[in-house]
């Protein structure tokens, strides 16, 4: 077995006798700081013009080993080269170097000192650079100038604080940066701020109460009384000062929605909508429903009436589908009992309401019964629970982060949920003073004036409201065999609003004729419909939820274009 070899001896200077092992790493360290010097040096050069730039706010493409611009992303680097970690996750990865992608949500710098806080959708973390060997004054400058909203590759150490970090998801961890890359790069000059868009609504409410306050008293001024100049001038400056806040009004969000969606809250709001859909779908499957996908685009209006959007097809005319309810019952026909869509419904409704939309996502469902229509509302109560089970289990974070910008109540409910019939609704209007007649649908004023008594009294916002007159439901709906101006059909509320409409469907063709005819339908453009019941049909009941509503409700939300995601009402088509 051969001996180790040795490093050869290090001659000294001026070939004197070689250096000890001691000198050796004394030289080495030496040599190791006049070469990171003569770095720093050259980076410090390079960044001259960014001392000296227009004061835009934009970092400029200056670089060093540990900072700079990347080149556009290509996928040149292998899949799976590099890992990434989630700001989530990163009490797992204490005391260890990590690699994250974020948003630069803010940054500001203090002497030898950067301190950003970075963003993946609903959580944020603190990244801190510090002025070191490693850390050069050209990387502190690059790091203060990089514009906000800017996609930055990060490489530092986790470090738990010996405080907790104000104003991030992560308080009790933070990341010493070692690399900062900017992957891409946002404006210098963004049409709206996160932090305004963001602002909890409480505060911008106290702004407007103050601000409200103020110009009462402007205007209760009189020109000539004694002080009037100095009082106007008084209450002017106190106006401005009042008005401590930017309003980031809901039209600006919506034209500009792709930084709009980046408010945590916004992005907790469309997680939570994900998650109904997911909800939806995972209680059905269990209880044997079938998915099913129908056409949007059809030969008659499914609902009547004239709020359809009509279209050129070929050489004929078409309807986008204001529903799938046609087709659902036809699903059932041919045997698929059980049947469920998630899809968009169209309604050509001039309505400028809080909660009318011109396309929203229908949740649907459809099931044959054996004896009574109460087998499916069953059915639908349940899964109804499930889904508010589901949310408050599976998406606290999300419903979390929606409070801390539009605050909202507990939602309450009932196991099995709580059921009236529509008489008992009418009974409880009468009694808090609203005149009615026994067979009149509620206005919305008289709907939400029924779930305030409906939580007084049960305590839930969340209730069934079942056997509605015949006059105000849809022609295929069932009439109810003891009286026949109700049917066998139900609404279900959250907070005081509707958000289900739903009932057992005719399955007799001779009674879905006189229905058609009786409510003004052309029956020759549901003749395809009609004969689906020719063949044997099984009794059967269901229901359509608008998803944006329910979301818009849970949440205590007020209007329900902030919980759709792109949203077409009279006046919006874009973006």
């Amino acid at each position: 077995m051969s001996a180790p070899s040795e490093q050869a001896p290090v001659p000294g200077p001026s070939g004197e006798a070689p250096l000890s092992k001691k000198a050796q790493n004394k030289l080495k360290k030496e040599q190791e700081k006049a070469a990171k010097k003569a770095q720093f040096k050259k980076a410090d050069a390079a960044s001259s013009s960014l001392g000296s730039s227009s004061g835009s706010g934009e970092a400029e493409a200056v670089s060093g080993d540990n900072f700079g611009d990347l080149p556009l992303n290509q996928s040149q680097t292998p899949f799976g080269a590099r890992k990434f970690v989630e700001i989530a996750d990163l009490a797992k990865h204490q005391d260890q170097e990590v690699l994250l992608h974020a948003r630069l949500h803010n940054s500001r710098g203090k002497g030898n000192l950067v301190f950003l806080v970075l963003r993946q959708r609903t959580h944020t973390l603190q990244g801190v650079l510090s002025k070191s060997d490693l850390i050069s004054k050209p990387m502190l400058k690059y790091a203060s100038l990089i514009p906000r909203e800017s996609m930055v590759e990060v490489t530092g150490t986790v470090r738990a604080t010996p405080a907790p970090v104000d104003g991030t998801t992560q308080p009790n961890y933070e990341l010493h940066i070692s690399k900062l890359f900017v992957a891409s790069k946002a404006l210098p000059s963004l049409p709206l701020l996160l932090e305004d868009a963001g602002r909890p609504v409480e505060a911008i409410e106290k702004q407007d109460k103050e601000v409200a306050e103020i110009e009462a008293k402007i205007g209760a001024l009189k020109i000539g009384e004694a002080n009037y100049e100095e009082e106007l001038q008084r209450l002017t400056s106190a106006k401005s000062a009042a008005m401590k806040f930017p309003v980031v009004g809901l039209d600006v969000r919506l034209d500009n929605r792709v930084l709009d969606l980046r408010v945590p809250a916004h992005q907790a709001i469309f997680t939570i909508q994900s998650g109904v859909c997911q909800l939806f779908r995972e209680f059905l499957i269990g209880e044997r429903f079938t998915e099913i996908h129908t056409p949007k685009i059809q030969g008659g209006a499914s609902e009547g009436g004239a709020q359809v959007f009509k279209l050129d097809y070929f050489k004929e005319k078409a309807f986008l589908a204001q529903s799938p309810q046609l087709f659902k019952q036809m699903a059932v026909c041919g045997d698929i009992d059980r049947v469920f869509e998630i899809g968009p419904v169209f309604r050509a409704e001039n309505a400028n309401t809080h909660r009318h939309l011109c396309e929203f996502v229908g949740l649907d469902v459809e099931m044959a019964f054996h004896d009574h229509y109460h087998e499916a509302l069953d059915v639908l109560d349940r899964m109804f629970i499930a889904i508010f089970e589901g949310l408050e289990t599976r998406f606290a974070h999300e419903l979390k982060m929606v409070s801390l910008q539009y605050p909202f109540e507990p939602f309450k409910y009932h196991k099995p949920s709580l059921r009236l019939k529509f008489p008992e609704g009418i009974a409880m209007l009468r009694a808090a003073g609203v005149e009615i007649g026994d067979l009149d649908d509620f206005s919305t004023p008289q709907e939400k004036l029924l779930g305030k008594l409906v939580k007084e009294k049960y305590n839930t916002d969340f209730y069934i409201l079942d056997r509605y007159p015949a006059d105000v439901r849809p022609f295929y709906t069932m009439p109810c065999p003891d009286d026949n101006r109700y049917t066998n059909s139900y609404d279900m509320f959250v907070r005081g609003e509707e958000i289900v409409s739903g009932s057992q469907r005719i399955h007799d063709p001779e009674l879905l004729v006189k229905r058609a005819a009786a409510k003004g339908i052309d029956v020759s453009t549901i003749q395809f419909y009609i004969d689906a019941f020719k063949y044997g049909a099984p009794p059967h009941a269901g229901c359509g939820v608008g998803l944006e509503r329910i979301v818009m409700l849970y949440l205590d939300l007020h209007n329900i274009r902030k919980s759709s995601l792109f949203p077409r009402d009279p006046h919006r088509l874009l973006p």
